[in-house]
């Protein structure tokens, strides 16, 4: 008999909610850039433009929206994806094969970006409130203002605005974000991009050369982020465009036209500042929930 310590449901909440307390700056400078109809400007030159109209905390702007999100989002792919992967690995006295492991990573994300779709309009408006005239500007007060205006004003159709693009970015962020574990190489250079986060774990604790510690959790979480943008930019963008137009957007569809009339490059806009912005906050989730599960997790007898 072994004892295992393992995530508790909501750690994935609570670790993504510290995260965004150090990087909601850097995701309010990528909504302004991909919100751009033209690439006028770089992640430097908005940074110091939204500093020097609205001062410093111009960059927080939006934050109790952004924690709202955290909480409904990654809690919820979190906990769909820790507690039905360790349910099942007791049961099967394993680790679960890795095509299971992607279609649970892929159904938990899809779930979390569907429910977390109300609080991530709200994020986006307030973000995007900032850089419109004072006119134009919706002034929500915070995330519950936020989300009554829109029920009571737009209706609750509006609330889920974008969320086909938010489920499918919430599916592909989760698995470019899974675990998994491998024991070969070219396993690991055909799936990096997939579930890199428990693969390059494994890998490098396999090595013998470093323990299940800091640099460890730090090492993984930086490739966990870096396959996560690449991944999930694309539609972030599209669904930052849907979420922040009022009228302009008929569809989906409509939206991904337009953009593609901008070029190529209009589908990576803000890729600097996302990936500044997503690849800290992956390492920083992982870390915190690393360090939630060593001291508070729950004790499993294997």
């Amino acid at each position: 008999m072994q004892e295992n310590l393992v995530s508790r449901w909501y750690f994935g909440g609570l670790s993504s909610s510290a995260a965004a307390c150090f990087t909601h700056p850097l995701d309010l400078i990528k909504v302004h850039l991909q919100t751009q109809q033209e690439v006028r400007m770089g992640m430097i030159g908005m940074t110091v433009n939204v500093v020097r109209r609205e001062g410093y905390l111009a960059l927080y702007t939006g934050l109790s929206a952004s924690l709202c999100r955290q909480m409904t989002y990654s809690l919820s792919r979190f906990a769909i994806y820790e507690t039905i992967r360790d349910k099942l690995n007791r049961k099967n006295k394993g680790v679960l094969p890795f095509y299971q492991k992607i279609l649970l990573g892929a159904f938990g994300g899809f779930t979390g970006g569907f429910i977390g779709t109300p609080a991530d309009l709200v994020n986006v408006r307030m973000q995007n409130d900032i850089k419109l005239p004072v006119e134009l500007r919706r002034n929500y007060a915070h995330v519950l203002d936020g989300l009554l205006r829109v029920w009571r004003e737009e209706g609750m159709k509006k609330l889920f605005s974008g969320a086909t693009m938010a489920s499918a970015r919430g599916a592909l962020v989760s698995v470019g974000q899974l675990r998994h574990t491998a024991s070969h190489l070219p396993a690991m250079l055909t799936y990096l991009y997939l579930s890199c986060y428990d693969q390059s774990k494994q890998l490098v604790l396999a090595t013998g050369y470093l323990a299940d510690n800091t640099l460890t959790h730090f090492l993984s979480s930086v490739f966990a982020g870096g396959c996560a943008i690449i991944l999930c930019q694309p539609l972030d963008v599209i669904k930052t465009r849907l979420m922040s137009s009022k009228v302009e957007y008929k569809s989906v569809f409509h939206c991904l036209t337009e953009t593609a009339k901008l070029g190529p490059r209009a589908f990576y806009k803000g890729l600097v500042p996302a990936a500044v912005r997503l690849i800290p906050h992956t390492v920083l989730t992982y870390m915190v929930l690393e360090k939630l599960k060593q001291h508070f997790g729950k004790v499993v007898v294997t």
